[in-house]
């Protein structure tokens, strides 16, 4: 149970609270804020809520992330496969953002440009082009960092006379029935997209820079039993905590992604093993596509119809990047020309924590000019120096089960802001040196991994891990808990004493009465 407390509890008014972003971030955010009692608006650039799962409609996209797993644990919901497809979590977001009352807090179709901290209002001032959003004294930055698509810088690409489409941006009614197709990538989003396609195009080539290590994903459809046995919420629970925990046993110290440890040694062998496999009469192509790096040296992709794909009569493996786009087709690293109707950029992201506006902090500096390169935070949410402004899904939080992140996140931010209100303060920080001793001690967890060894997205220019966690969800959301309190710091106003705050509270508490209002714990005269 969560009891928000009337506005008049303390003297300071509440802060209002900018969430930018709609996605599941936002949405975590969004219950969170509701269930403190904080005033909130949510931003979102898009036409609806839904983030990533709004933008990417590549044909096969779903999740590599069992469905318990890859939804709030307040929230479940029958789920029809073991892993859910975009279209079926584009409407659980959706039933969500409504249980809990989300959708009146949201401002679609608005794209946040800028944040800026103006001291004299002890506040951000956010901006969309022209438009003035108004003061916020809190900002979440809630878009992720696997948000803003990667376009590769090969020369002649605006010449091409086909159609160009980077996965994210897939248009709607997109026909490659007859086509020639080159798909470019062998991550996770091109094993969904070769095999949904192959069937239908004329020829397609898979353009390989460098292989990943794939296993088996045992996606499948629920029966009926199954499904019944989920309606129960307990025995979602217990799947769900259980699931956790076995995470949790191979993810700690990221055992599973350190080469020489039983884990690593054990996905690897499987993972050869199913190349051995699927690819025993084509020796040729099983060298291919066989990594030269220890597993868990990029991300391994999660498929079990990738690879029978490739071996489509219809569908070539060209083990080289692309080097230049002619007007009909691409030409590789060796010089050879490929005729192509349409090219698909399987790409990826923008990996830098870089977002699509600019956060300017009380100095007058840029989050991206504080960080140099080198993105790094408080548990991935509060970087030093960068007062009420918090992020989620930030430096070092990737890997493992997201959303059990997300939502120890979201209440992490919660617990700040009522710790400021309480406080009478206007600021809220980070203290320096905490942080710095956190991420020394992350970056020790993290040595020895394959993350270090391979061509990967995970590491920063200088080589140091800027985007994984050392463990497993439910280690990291002890963290927010242990970690919060006493590395923060306030500031813009003295802080009343904690006998006072309790004194206030308990003389608060006679009047409070409880209101079931979907989920939310609401005083009598709200």
């Amino acid at each position: 149970m969560v009891i928000r407390l009337k506005r008049h509890e303390f003297d300071h008014p509440l802060p209002r609270v900018a969430v930018i972003g709609g996605g599941f971030s936002g949405i975590a955010a969004g219950v969170a804020l509701r269930r403190a009692g904080l005033p909130f608006t949510i931003f979102e650039r898009s036409a609806d809520i839904g983030g990533t799962w709004w933008d990417n409609t590549y044909p096969g996209a779903e999740v590599d992330t069992p469905s318990v797993l890859y939804s709030f644990s307040y929230a479940p919901r029958v789920w029809s496969r073991t892993h859910v497809r975009q279209r079926e979590l584009l409407c659980y977001l959706g039933d969500v953002a409504d249980r809990f009352r989300i959708r009146e807090h949201v401002r679609t179709g608005t794209a946040v440009d800028r944040v800026e901290w103006v001291e004299e209002e002890q506040a951000y001032r956010l901006t969309s082009g022209e438009r003035d959003l108004g003061a916020f004294q809190v900002v979440v930055s809630a878009v992720g960092f696997l948000n803003i698509p990667r376009y590769p810088e090969w020369p002649g690409l605006d010449e091409f006379a086909g159609l160009a489409v980077h996965t994210s941006r897939w248009p709607r009614g997109l026909d490659v029935r007859g086509k020639r197709v080159a798909v470019v990538g062998t991550g996770s989003t091109a094993a969904q997209v070769v095999p949904t396609i192959a069937p239908d195009c004329a020829a397609l080539m898979l353009f390989q820079r460098e292989p990943g290590w794939v296993l088996p994903k045992l996606d499948r459809d629920y029966s009926e039993a199954e499904k019944d046995a989920m309606r129960s919420p307990t025995a979602q629970r217990l799947n769900r905590f259980a699931m956790l925990w076995r995470r949790e046993k191979s993810q700690y110290r990221n055992a599973g992604w350190r080469p020489g440890t039983p884990q690593n040694a054990a996905a690897e062998a499987t993972a050869r093993s199913y190349i051995g496999t699927t690819f025993a009469d084509r020796p040729e192509l099983a060298g291919i596509v066989t990594p030269a790096y220890s597993y868990g040296g990029k991300r391994p992709v999660l498929s079990d119809a990738f690879y029978p794909a490739l071996l489509r009569p219809n569908v070539s493996v060209v083990p080289r990047a692309v080097d230049r786009v002619t007007r009909a087709g691409v030409v590789d690293t060796d010089g050879q020309e490929h005729d192509v109707d349409v090219l698909v950029m399987a790409t990826g992201f923008r990996t830098d924590f870089g977002f699509e506006f600019d956060v300017i902090s009380r100095d007058g500096r840029k989050l991206a000019q504080v960080w140099d390169g080198e993105p790094s935070a408080m548990l991935g949410l509060m970087v030093p120096d960068v007062p009420n402004f918090f992020m989620m899904y930030g430096p070092n939080t990737n890997g493992g089960a997201i959303v059990t992140h997300l939502e120890a996140q979201a209440s992490y931010i919660a617990r700040a802001v009522r710790s400021m209100v309480r406080a009478g303060a206007d600021r809220i920080e980070v203290r320096r040196r905490p942080t710095e001793i956190f991420n020394r001690v992350l970056q020790r967890r993290l040595a020895g991994t394959a993350f270090a060894t391979a061509n990967n997205y995970y590491k920063s220019g200088s080589g140091r891990i800027v985007t994984q966690w050392s463990d497993g969800a439910i280690l990291y959301a002890l963290a927010t808990r242990l970690l919060g309190r006493p590395t923060w710091k306030y500031g813009g106003a003295p802080r009343r004493s904690r006998w006072q705050d309790l004194t206030r509270l308990a003389h608060r508490t006679s009047v409070l009465a409880r209101v079931d209002t979907g989920g939310v714990w609401t005083t009598a005269d709200e």
